[in-house]
Protein backbone atom coordinates (compact mmCIF):
# COMPACT_ATOMS: atom_id res chain seq x y z
CA UNK A 1 0.00 0.00 0.00
CA UNK A 2 3.08 2.06 0.85
CA UNK A 3 4.18 1.35 -2.40
CA UNK A 4 1.40 2.88 -4.54
CA UNK A 5 1.00 5.88 -2.58
CA UNK A 6 4.61 6.60 -2.93
CA UNK A 7 4.35 5.90 -7.23
CA UNK A 8 0.85 8.21 -6.87
CA UNK A 9 2.86 11.08 -5.34
CA UNK A 10 5.55 10.66 -8.29
CA UNK A 11 3.09 10.71 -10.75
CA UNK A 12 1.33 13.76 -9.18
CA UNK A 13 5.48 15.59 -9.19
CA UNK A 14 5.45 14.62 -12.79
CA UNK A 15 1.82 15.85 -13.77
CA UNK A 16 2.72 19.28 -11.87
CA UNK A 17 5.61 19.96 -13.85
CA UNK A 18 3.49 19.26 -17.30
CA UNK A 19 -0.13 20.99 -16.88
CA UNK A 20 -1.38 17.83 -15.18
CA UNK A 21 -0.28 15.32 -17.95
CA UNK A 22 1.68 12.31 -17.86
CA UNK A 23 3.29 10.12 -21.14
CA UNK A 24 2.43 6.10 -20.77
CA UNK A 25 6.28 5.71 -20.83
CA UNK A 26 6.75 8.02 -17.77
CA UNK A 27 3.69 6.11 -15.88
CA UNK A 28 5.63 3.04 -16.56
CA UNK A 29 8.95 4.19 -15.50
CA UNK A 30 7.87 5.66 -12.56
CA UNK A 31 6.35 1.85 -11.51
CA UNK A 32 2.39 2.20 -12.61
CA UNK A 33 1.75 -1.11 -14.71
CA UNK A 34 -0.18 -1.46 -17.43
CA UNK A 35 -3.11 -3.12 -15.77
CA UNK A 36 -3.04 -0.07 -13.34
CA UNK A 37 -2.73 2.16 -15.80
CA UNK A 38 -6.31 0.94 -17.26
CA UNK A 39 -7.71 0.72 -13.68
CA UNK A 40 -7.03 4.24 -12.94
CA UNK A 41 -8.48 5.31 -16.54
CA UNK A 42 -11.53 3.36 -15.34
CA UNK A 43 -11.87 5.03 -12.23
CA UNK A 44 -11.04 7.95 -13.01
CA UNK A 45 -7.91 8.70 -11.44
CA UNK A 46 -6.39 9.22 -15.42
CA UNK A 47 -8.26 10.40 -18.15
CA UNK A 48 -6.80 10.02 -21.83
CA UNK A 49 -6.14 13.20 -23.83
CA UNK A 50 -4.27 11.76 -26.34
CA UNK A 51 -2.41 8.29 -27.58
CA UNK A 52 -0.59 7.65 -24.94
CA UNK A 53 -1.01 10.56 -22.56
CA UNK A 54 -3.15 10.73 -19.34
CA UNK A 55 -4.22 14.16 -17.74
CA UNK A 56 -4.17 13.28 -13.97
CA UNK A 57 -7.02 13.65 -11.85
CA UNK A 58 -9.45 15.80 -13.93
CA UNK A 59 -9.47 16.30 -17.49
CA UNK A 60 -7.09 18.48 -19.66
CA UNK A 61 -9.39 21.76 -20.01
CA UNK A 62 -7.47 25.16 -19.79
CA UNK A 63 -5.59 25.67 -23.40
CA UNK A 64 -2.17 25.33 -21.71
CA UNK A 65 -2.75 21.80 -20.43
CA UNK A 66 -3.94 20.51 -23.82
CA UNK A 67 -0.98 22.63 -25.84
CA UNK A 68 1.25 20.73 -23.26
CA UNK A 69 -0.69 17.28 -23.93
CA UNK A 70 -0.03 17.82 -27.40
CA UNK A 71 3.37 18.20 -26.78
CA UNK A 72 3.71 15.26 -24.84
CA UNK A 73 2.27 13.02 -27.49
CA UNK A 74 4.25 14.00 -30.09
CA UNK A 75 7.48 12.81 -28.45
CA UNK A 76 10.38 14.08 -26.78
CA UNK A 77 11.82 16.37 -29.18
CA UNK A 78 8.52 17.66 -30.11
CA UNK A 79 7.96 21.57 -29.85
CA UNK A 80 4.55 23.48 -30.00
CA UNK A 81 4.85 25.49 -33.45
CA UNK A 82 3.02 27.51 -35.75
CA UNK A 83 -0.45 28.94 -34.88
CA UNK A 84 -0.15 27.62 -31.59
CA UNK A 85 3.40 28.96 -31.16
CA UNK A 86 2.02 32.79 -31.93
CA UNK A 87 -0.91 31.77 -29.57
CA UNK A 88 1.46 31.00 -26.72
CA UNK A 89 3.90 34.12 -27.68
CA UNK A 90 0.60 36.39 -26.65
CA UNK A 91 0.81 37.44 -31.00
CA UNK A 92 -2.45 36.17 -31.61
CA UNK A 93 -5.42 36.19 -29.12
CA UNK A 94 -7.27 32.65 -30.32
CA UNK A 95 -6.54 29.18 -30.02
CA UNK A 96 -7.05 26.98 -32.74
CA UNK A 97 -7.24 23.00 -32.28
CA UNK A 98 -6.06 20.64 -33.78
CA UNK A 99 -3.07 22.18 -31.75
CA UNK A 100 0.43 22.34 -34.12
CA UNK A 101 3.24 20.81 -33.01
CA UNK A 102 6.84 20.43 -35.28
CA UNK A 103 8.42 16.98 -35.22
CA UNK A 104 12.13 16.15 -36.47
CA UNK A 105 11.27 12.29 -37.36
CA UNK A 106 7.73 10.72 -38.80
CA UNK A 107 5.30 10.62 -36.04
CA UNK A 108 1.55 10.33 -37.23
CA UNK A 109 -1.39 11.31 -34.96
CA UNK A 110 -4.63 12.43 -36.19
CA UNK A 111 -5.56 14.40 -32.88
CA UNK A 112 -2.55 16.99 -33.24
CA UNK A 113 -2.03 19.14 -36.48
CA UNK A 114 2.18 17.19 -36.99
CA UNK A 115 4.76 19.06 -38.65
CA UNK A 116 7.48 16.84 -39.71
CA UNK A 117 11.07 18.80 -40.29
CA UNK A 118 14.68 17.59 -41.14
CA UNK A 119 16.46 19.22 -38.73
CA UNK A 120 15.29 22.65 -35.97
CA UNK A 121 18.44 24.04 -34.90
CA UNK A 122 18.74 24.41 -31.15
CA UNK A 123 18.38 28.04 -31.32
CA UNK A 124 14.72 27.69 -32.71
CA UNK A 125 13.19 26.11 -29.97
CA UNK A 126 12.76 27.14 -25.94
CA UNK A 127 10.33 27.15 -23.45
CA UNK A 128 7.31 29.72 -22.99
CA UNK A 129 5.17 29.26 -20.31
CA UNK A 130 6.92 26.13 -19.28
CA UNK A 131 5.77 24.35 -22.72
CA UNK A 132 8.45 23.70 -25.50
CA UNK A 133 8.30 26.23 -28.51
CA UNK A 134 10.04 27.13 -31.15
CA UNK A 135 11.26 30.61 -30.70
CA UNK A 136 8.88 33.84 -32.07
CA UNK A 137 11.18 33.72 -35.10
CA UNK A 138 10.47 30.54 -36.25
CA UNK A 139 6.97 30.88 -35.60
CA UNK A 140 7.07 33.77 -38.04
CA UNK A 141 8.81 32.07 -40.45
CA UNK A 142 6.77 29.09 -40.69
CA UNK A 143 3.13 31.13 -40.38
CA UNK A 144 4.14 33.57 -42.99
CA UNK A 145 2.75 31.62 -46.41
CA UNK A 146 -0.95 31.84 -44.53
CA UNK A 147 -0.77 35.41 -43.49
CA UNK A 148 -1.60 38.12 -45.25
CA UNK A 149 1.32 41.00 -45.91
CA UNK A 150 -0.22 43.29 -43.27
CA UNK A 151 -1.05 40.63 -40.66
CA UNK A 152 2.30 39.82 -40.76
CA UNK A 153 3.90 43.56 -40.60
CA UNK A 154 1.75 43.65 -37.43
CA UNK A 155 2.61 40.35 -35.89
CA UNK A 156 6.34 41.23 -36.07
CA UNK A 157 5.73 44.76 -34.97
CA UNK A 158 4.24 43.30 -31.92
CA UNK A 159 6.81 41.15 -31.26
CA UNK A 160 9.04 43.48 -31.33
CA UNK A 161 7.61 45.90 -29.22
CA UNK A 162 6.91 43.50 -26.43
CA UNK A 163 10.90 42.64 -26.47
CA UNK A 164 10.34 39.09 -27.24
CA UNK A 165 12.17 39.69 -30.90
CA UNK A 166 14.64 41.49 -32.48
CA UNK A 167 14.33 42.04 -36.71
CA UNK A 168 17.90 41.15 -37.05
CA UNK A 169 17.46 37.75 -35.64
CA UNK A 170 14.53 37.11 -37.74
CA UNK A 171 16.40 38.01 -41.05
CA UNK A 172 19.27 35.99 -39.91
CA UNK A 173 16.70 32.98 -39.47
CA UNK A 174 15.14 33.57 -42.75
CA UNK A 175 18.70 33.79 -44.22
CA UNK A 176 19.40 29.64 -42.90
CA UNK A 177 16.32 28.50 -44.63
CA UNK A 178 16.33 30.01 -47.88
CA UNK A 179 14.24 26.85 -49.35
CA UNK A 180 11.87 27.81 -46.30
CA UNK A 181 8.26 29.00 -48.24
CA UNK A 182 8.27 31.70 -45.80
CA UNK A 183 11.60 33.32 -46.15
CA UNK A 184 10.84 35.81 -48.73
CA UNK A 185 8.31 36.97 -47.30
CA UNK A 186 10.03 38.11 -44.07
CA UNK A 187 12.88 39.17 -45.81
CA UNK A 188 9.88 41.43 -47.91
CA UNK A 189 8.31 42.56 -44.96
CA UNK A 190 11.59 43.95 -43.19
CA UNK A 191 13.43 44.71 -46.40
CA UNK A 192 16.62 43.41 -47.15
CA UNK A 193 19.94 43.88 -45.38
CA UNK A 194 20.86 46.09 -48.26
CA UNK A 195 18.39 48.66 -46.81
CA UNK A 196 19.83 48.53 -42.91
CA UNK A 197 22.42 51.14 -43.03
CA UNK A 198 24.17 51.55 -39.52
CA UNK A 199 23.22 54.32 -37.40
CA UNK A 200 26.53 56.58 -38.47
CA UNK A 201 25.70 55.68 -42.06
CA UNK A 202 22.76 57.13 -41.81
CA UNK A 203 23.13 60.69 -39.65
CA UNK A 204 26.15 60.70 -42.28
CA UNK A 205 24.45 61.00 -45.51
CA UNK A 206 21.73 63.33 -44.01
CA UNK A 207 23.32 66.85 -44.46
CA UNK A 208 24.07 65.86 -48.01
CA UNK A 209 20.40 64.90 -48.16
CA UNK A 210 19.25 68.59 -47.43
CA UNK A 211 22.45 69.87 -49.35
CA UNK A 212 20.75 68.31 -52.51
CA UNK A 213 17.42 69.51 -52.05
CA UNK A 214 18.26 72.81 -50.96
CA UNK A 215 17.15 72.59 -47.46
CA UNK A 216 19.48 74.36 -44.63
CA UNK A 217 22.40 72.37 -43.32
CA UNK A 218 21.33 71.20 -39.95
CA UNK A 219 23.20 70.67 -37.07
CA UNK A 220 24.07 66.82 -36.40
CA UNK A 221 23.71 65.32 -32.60
CA UNK A 222 22.97 68.61 -30.69
CA UNK A 223 21.87 68.89 -27.77
CA UNK A 224 18.47 69.80 -26.56
CA UNK A 225 16.93 69.84 -23.65
CA UNK A 226 19.89 67.80 -22.35
CA UNK A 227 19.38 65.28 -24.99
CA UNK A 228 21.44 64.18 -27.75
CA UNK A 229 19.02 64.72 -31.10
CA UNK A 230 20.06 63.64 -34.56
CA UNK A 231 19.73 66.81 -36.58
CA UNK A 232 18.60 70.10 -35.26
CA UNK A 233 17.77 73.41 -37.78
CA UNK A 234 18.24 75.65 -34.71
CA UNK A 235 16.72 78.74 -36.31
CA UNK A 236 13.19 77.03 -36.86
CA UNK A 237 13.81 74.66 -33.75
CA UNK A 238 12.57 71.89 -35.82
CA UNK A 239 14.60 68.38 -34.98
CA UNK A 240 15.08 65.79 -37.19
CA UNK A 241 15.25 62.05 -35.84
CA UNK A 242 16.65 59.24 -38.32
CA UNK A 243 14.41 56.36 -37.04
CA UNK A 244 14.39 52.61 -38.60
CA UNK A 245 13.96 49.34 -37.04
CA UNK A 246 17.37 48.45 -36.12
CA UNK A 247 17.51 51.98 -34.21
CA UNK A 248 14.58 51.85 -32.21
CA UNK A 249 14.05 47.99 -31.67
CA UNK A 250 12.66 47.82 -28.44
CA UNK A 251 9.86 48.69 -26.27
CA UNK A 252 12.29 50.57 -23.79
CA UNK A 253 13.83 52.64 -26.80
CA UNK A 254 9.86 53.49 -27.82
CA UNK A 255 9.00 54.55 -24.51
CA UNK A 256 12.84 56.81 -24.17
CA UNK A 257 12.17 58.38 -28.06
CA UNK A 258 8.52 59.54 -26.93
CA UNK A 259 9.35 61.17 -23.60
CA UNK A 260 12.32 62.82 -25.36
CA UNK A 261 9.54 64.32 -27.76
CA UNK A 262 7.54 65.44 -25.05
CA UNK A 263 10.71 67.32 -23.14
CA UNK A 264 11.36 69.30 -26.34
CA UNK A 265 8.07 70.24 -27.74
CA UNK A 266 7.32 71.60 -24.54
CA UNK A 267 10.64 73.44 -24.47
CA UNK A 268 8.97 74.90 -28.11
CA UNK A 269 10.80 72.29 -30.32
CA UNK A 270 8.93 70.37 -33.02
CA UNK A 271 10.51 67.04 -34.02
CA UNK A 272 9.70 65.17 -37.46
CA UNK A 273 10.60 61.18 -37.63
CA UNK A 274 12.28 60.27 -40.57
CA UNK A 275 12.25 56.52 -41.36
CA UNK A 276 14.97 54.87 -43.97
CA UNK A 277 12.53 53.63 -45.77
CA UNK A 278 10.55 57.19 -46.79
CA UNK A 279 14.39 58.50 -46.85
CA UNK A 280 15.44 56.26 -49.11
CA UNK A 281 12.33 55.37 -51.61
CA UNK A 282 10.67 59.11 -51.43
CA UNK A 283 13.27 61.47 -50.93
CA UNK A 284 11.95 64.58 -52.90
CA UNK A 285 8.35 64.07 -50.88
CA UNK A 286 10.51 63.92 -47.68
CA UNK A 287 12.74 67.41 -49.00
CA UNK A 288 9.35 68.87 -50.16
CA UNK A 289 7.42 68.18 -46.17
CA UNK A 290 10.66 68.79 -45.08
CA UNK A 291 10.69 72.06 -46.78
CA UNK A 292 6.99 72.97 -46.01
CA UNK A 293 7.47 72.44 -41.91
CA UNK A 294 10.90 74.44 -41.92
CA UNK A 295 9.32 77.80 -43.81
CA UNK A 296 5.84 77.05 -41.42
CA UNK A 297 8.09 77.59 -38.53
CA UNK A 298 10.01 80.70 -39.68
CA UNK A 299 6.71 82.32 -40.56
CA UNK A 300 5.62 81.31 -37.34
CA UNK A 301 8.60 83.19 -35.41
CA UNK A 302 8.71 86.14 -37.87
CA UNK A 303 4.76 86.66 -37.07
CA UNK A 304 5.36 85.98 -33.30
Amino acid sequence: MGRKGSVGDQIAHTAARQYGNVTRKQLLELGLGKGAIKSWVSTGRLYRVHRGVYAVGCPAVTPFERAMAAVLACGERAVLSHASALTLWGIWKRWDTPFHVTIVGDRRLKSVRIHRVRRLDRGETTRQHGIPVTTLARALLDCAPSMRPKALNRAINDGRLAGQLRPTTLLELAARHPSHAGSPLIKAALGSTAERPTRSDFEAGFPGFCERHSLPIPRMNAIVCGHEVDALFEREKVIVELDGWAFHSSRASFESDRSRDADTLAAGFETLRITWARYRHHPTKEAARLHAILAARRGATASG
